[in-house]
């Protein structure tokens, strides 16, 4: 894997989503964790956005249905939420 970019931020994700395993273990939708996250982002004073929307432009047209990203955390980084058993390289971008 290539260096990670905010690799402080990253590991601080990392451990809260720890947390929340620990605390909610395996098996919830996911909308359970990311209700978790946000409580977690709160207390840790970390700025968020949830569900924020974008638009994506191709060959200069805007397209007509939006990228949502689950979390937009101190503004520069996506986080995508997973309820998975295992990621797949598939939710992998």
């Amino acid at each position: 894997m290539s260096e990670l970019l905010y690799k402080e931020e990253i590991f601080q994700l990392a451990g809260i989503c720890m947390e929340i395993h620990r605390e909610l273990g395996k098996g919830h939708d996911e909308v359970i964790y990311k209700d978790a996250l946000v409580v977690e982002l709160t207390r840790a004073g970390i700025p968020f956005s949830r569900e924020k929307n974008y638009e994506i432009t191709y060959k200069g047209v805007i397209l007509p249905h939006y990228y949502y990203a689950d979390f937009v955390v101190w503004d520069k980084i996506l986080f995508e939420a997973k309820a998975v058993e295992k990621l797949t390289d598939s939710h992998l971008k």
